[in-house]
């Protein structure tokens, strides 16, 4: 059972829920502000949960394409950022969300920000599920984070270790021993 390697749990299934609910109105009420429909853009794989859960409270006629990016060995940021996967349309002039599930040292965002805006995108903003300010080594702006999160393993909703319990429905701390 994926449960017994999972020290404490941090976010509960319906704790995400509401958060997301509460993010998605926020999201619609800002976007509408500004006369703007945002393509929101998944970095995969992590984000999936997160984006399925987030884009059911969005009242606005968004659009959805992924990047998958790579800056981690195992459970360490490596500082290198790799595109894998790009996105599949023209960005000029559109208005984009992030959507990530953890932004620990800020790098891959930052990156990936720079990037979307080199490409032409109007503006950037990024909503992540979980948010590590102190992990930071480069600044960069969460605009709609979801929880604040300890400097602690994270896994579940999306979030591995090695490709590892994604599918967990809530947000729990790793076991130590299972990746030290």
């Amino acid at each position: 059972m994926l449960e017994n390697d999972v020290k404490k749990v941090l976010f509960s299934e319906e704790e995400i829920r509401q958060r997301c609910k509460a993010l998605g109105e926020q999201i619609t009420k800002d976007y509408n502000e500004m006369g703007k429909v945002p393509l929101l853009v998944a970095l995969l794989k992590g984000s999936v949960p997160f984006l399925c859960e987030l884009m059911k409270y969005i009242d606005l006629p968004i659009e959805v394409d992924f990047m998958i990016v790579s800056s981690y060995d195992g459970t360490e940021s490596v500082g290198e950022v790799h595109v894998v996967k790009d996105l599949s349309r023209s960005i000029r002039g559109t208005s984009i969300l992030i959507v990530e599930d953890i932004v620990d040292t800020g790098r891959t965002l930052h990156s990936i920000s720079n990037l979307l805006l080199h490409k032409g995108a109007s503006d950037v903003k990024i909503v992540s599920l979980l948010d590590k300010p102190e992990r930071r080594v480069v600044d960069v702006t969460v605009d709609y984070a979801g929880f604040p999160c300890p400097n602690e393993f994270v896994i579940g909703f999306g979030l591995d270790f090695n490709e590892k319990y994604r599918n967990l429905g809530y947000v729990g701390v790793l076991k130590e021993e299972l990746y030290k």
